[in-house]
């Protein structure tokens, strides 16, 4: 079965996701707090512009926003928290001069709450946690490709055809176990658990929904930066809804 799956997967797709994982074990390597922001920035900055896209909005005024926000996300403890101080204030401003148009807030929801999160996740729990997240939702990804190609025969969803009921289950059981392996390290078993089972089965989530925002723009990818595999939303999708859920769960529960 695997080696019929290898021969499927695209040259390009492969390349661009070799040099993907590359770049995200020297970043986990090197652990430099300004190089995790400059990098996830990027990716931010990428994923806004689509996200832009997918919107359908026209306002370029927001990338200076967006900008400036992730400038001054740097310096704050807990960045996660700006989300709401921009919300409020654009609001506010929005409705001064009388241009009310609500889906404009839609793009500092998604994806640049989710990119905060990622960042508080880092700055609270450390490189470490950053890692535990990218084990559970990346083998989420993979395990439900792999198990559903294998063994999926019920659609999961309408919204993303191809995904299975026995490639999600797969998946989220594949992450969980190792997820709660890694976590161990960090919580205790049962919140390691709970922690990988729960950020697992949202990751699927923020995949549908990324799903949904293509499906309804009429797009096959976000963007076509990173060649065989999409925009990078298409790539980070998981982890939007990941993120959240992790930083929630370290500060509520741990």
């Amino acid at each position: 079965m695997i080696e019929n799956i290898l021969k499927n997967i695209d040259k390009e797709r492969f390349q661009t996701g070799f040099a993907l994982i590359a770049v995200v074990i020297f970043i986990a390597w090197i652990d430099s707090s300004i190089l995790t922001w400059l990098f996830l920035g990027v990716a931010f900055m990428f994923s806004f512009y689509e996200a832009m896209r997918l919107f359908k909005i026209d306002d370029n005024s927001l990338y200076f926003y967006a900008l400036l926000l992730w400038i001054i996300s740097f310096f704050y403890v807990n960045p996660d928290d700006l989300i709401f101080v921009v919300l409020i204030v654009f609001s506010s401003f929005m409705i001064y001069k009388g241009d009310i148009d609500f889906k404009k807030t839609y793009i500092f929801l998604y994806p640049t709450s989710s990119f905060l999160f990622l960042l508080a996740l880092y700055k609270g729990f450390g490189m470490e946690t950053l890692i535990w997240l990218v084990i559970v939702v990346s083998l989420t990804d993979i395990g439900a490709y792999f198990i559903g190609k294998k063994f999926g025969k019920r659609q999961f969803c309408k919204v993303s055809p191809k995904k299975t009921w026995e490639g999600v289950i797969g998946g989220v059981l594949l992450a969980t176990i190792f997820g709660t392996f890694y976590g161990v390290g960090f919580v205790s078993v049962f919140l390691a658990f709970f922690i990988s089972l729960m950020v697992s089965f949202s990751s699927v989530f923020g995949d549908l929904f990324e799903s949904y925002l293509k499906r309804n723009a009429g797009v096959k990818d976000s963007g076509s930066v990173l060649p065989g595999h999409g925009g990078v939303l298409d790539r980070v999708d998981g982890y939007m809804f990941g993120a959240v859920l992790m930083v929630i769960a370290l500060r509520g529960l741990n």
